[in-house]
């Protein structure tokens, strides 16, 4: 009666998948991933991620839980056993994450200049880092004086200190000269039209650059949080969260909607722009990866209404094959 009750195969694959999420274990394959994010266990995930992450630190605790320990593997499941699919394959500790500051600094650095290009102190709150800038500087200015890493004024209204790998440098020196032929070149050129996810790091709006005025919000404000929008009087305001997409055309803000799709605010009256963003937007609704997507307002207002029909914003989406609905605007199913 005093033995201590043996986990079942579902409560070591939960266990597992914690310590996943707290960077303490991984798998030998990406099957048990693409199952657990599936339609059969992504919904049983999402409860514990947060969770897991906020408690890294009681992680290691969790393998002597489980009998395992740090370059160690879980023992084989017996033959007759069945095993879940996200819980399939072999499981492995990762090392300890290395305890020197310079050397962490020093990869975090290397991580921020490739994931932005051109690195700057205002990308620090939108990472998380606010408070390890400092160290991430002090690598920065070292890398500099060896030469790795070029200092300049690469991007205007980006700040004085800003960081980039030569590459990188190379690179925005090569797009200016195409915007440049681009511009002289002959009318009626495809724009390049992105759509992203709000939180991208691809997306510099919110982090390195604020968010431009929209007709529902004012100006942007100086000393702008993570949002990068100040205080408005009224209307939507964008910010960097889960579920909210970007339109940029030629690098440019157009489009942003909101999470669950409802709500769209624009950044531009040019129709040269918001047609490509618009049909960018409808391209990506009908292959499905937004859901089922439905606006109902746009820059504050009612999107049925007769006015805001008429708008820049709604006729450009008309022509992208947005259809009004009793709803609001969609894209018909199967439409082209």
């Amino acid at each position: 009666d005093g033995a201590a009750a043996v986990p079942g195969p579902a409560a070591v694959v939960e266990a597992l998948w914690d310590l996943v999420w707290a960077g303490v274990v991984t798998n030998d394959g990406l099957g048990p991933l693409r199952a657990r994010l599936g339609a059969s266990g992504g919904r049983r995930q999402t409860g514990t991620t947060h969770a897991a992450r906020r408690q890294v630190a009681r992680g290691r605790p969790m393998l002597r839980g489980l009998g395992l320990r740090a370059g160690a593997t879980a023992r084989p499941v017996q033959p007759a056993q069945l095993v879940r699919a996200d819980g399939a394959g072999r499981w492995s500790v990762l090392p300890d994450r290395e305890a020197e500051p310079t050397l962490r600094a020093h990869a975090l650095a290397a991580q921020l200049l490739d994931r932005h290009g051109v690195l700057t102190r205002a990308v620090a709150p939108a990472e998380g880092i606010s408070g390890q800038f400092g160290a991430v500087y002090s690598v920065l200015a070292a890398l500099e004086q060896a030469g790795t890493v070029r200092r300049g004024y690469f991007v205007e209204h980006l700040g004085g200190s800003q960081f980039a790998l030569p590459g990188a440098v190379d690179q925005l020196r090569a797009a200016g000269q195409a915007a440049g032929a681009e511009h002289d070149g002959p009318a009626g050129q495809q724009r390049t039209t992105v759509l992203l996810a709000a939180a991208d790091p691809a997306n510099p709006y919110g982090a390195a650059l604020a968010w431009p005025p929209s007709t529902s919000v004012g100006p942007a404000a100086s000393g702008t949080d993570v949002g990068g929008v100040g205080p408005a009087p009224r209307g939507h305001r964008p910010g960097r969260t889960a579920g909210a997409v970007v339109v940029l055309v030629e690098g440019a803000l157009v489009l942003y909607v909101e999470r669950g799709g409802r709500t769209v605010l624009s950044f531009t009256d040019d129709a040269s722009l918001l047609d490509p963003a618009a049909a960018e937007l409808a391209s990506t609704s009908r292959s499905g990866r937004l859901g089922r997507l439905t606006l109902h307002r746009v820059d504050g207002a009612d999107l049925l209404d007769r006015a805001t029909l008429a708008s820049p914003v709604a006729l450009a989406l008309a022509r992208a094959g947005f259809a009004t609905t009793p709803r609001g605007l969609r894209v018909p199913t199967g439409a082209r």
